[in-house]
């Protein structure tokens, strides 16, 4: 049976191949070529992907990163599409679709949303769920920095706590468009904001939501 992940693995391979390797993206400064080198060093080379959370090993990965880039387009979008070696960690079923549920969804309406032409796409409720479960064990990481109180919360009222702080703002929508907003892409997700009119507006612009 397909997985979430790799549904979502294809689907981000089909749109990146569609838009061409300049096209824009929700990343701040990447395109498209850009999006799909940082997805392939991700999986691929665990020696580099490091460097996205370890300082000292930043360089290295800029410069795995460089090498990744400067490969022909359609073979980067051959190698996410084929996804990762046997010997990564990512190959394992259970790993792919624990880890690359939430980075395939977002990296994929990164892509879509960042054309003018975009349009809301359906998510069954399973995929809902599924992307629920995953932000209740992440919220917390990804709204440690915020300058406020953050509540995620579904339209069947179901919460996950972002931030403890005052004043609070609720964000209510979709799993997937909470997803977006906790992950940095506010401007982009479709979500209800309410609470004090400053900490809404703080919280909008910050750069401090997500990884």
């Amino acid at each position: 049976m397909s997985t979430h992940a790799k549904r979502e693995r294809l689907l981000l391979a089909d749109l990146l191949e569609t838009a061409g390797s300049e096209a824009p993206t929700l990343c701040e400064g990447w395109t498209t070529r850009d999006l799909a080198a940082h997805v392939v060093v991700r999986e691929r080379r665990p020696d580099a992907a490091g460097g996205m959370f370890v300082k000292p090993l930043a360089s290295h990965l800029e410069r795995v990163t460089a090498e990744f880039t400067a490969k022909p387009y359609e073979e980067l979008i051959q190698l996410i599409r084929t996804g990762p070696p046997r010997f990564s960690p990512f190959s394992l079923k259970q790993v792919d679709e624990m880890a690359n549920i939430v980075e395939f969804y977002v990296h994929t309406e990164d892509v879509r949303r960042a054309q003018p032409d975009w349009t809301p796409r359906e998510i069954d409720p399973v995929f809902q769920d599924a992307l629920w479960s995953r932000l209740e064990r992440s919220a917390r990481l990804m709204g440690r920095g915020i300058p406020t109180g953050l509540v995620l919360r579904r339209p069947n009222g179901q919460t996950a706590v972002a931030h403890r702080g005052t004043p609070v703002v609720t964000a209510t929508g979709e799993p997937s468009e909470l997803v977006l907003f906790a992950y940095g892409r506010q401007s982009a997700a479709k979500v209800a904001l309410e609470g004090d009119e400053n900490a809404i507006a703080k919280l909008q612009e910050t750069k401090q939501l997500g990884l």
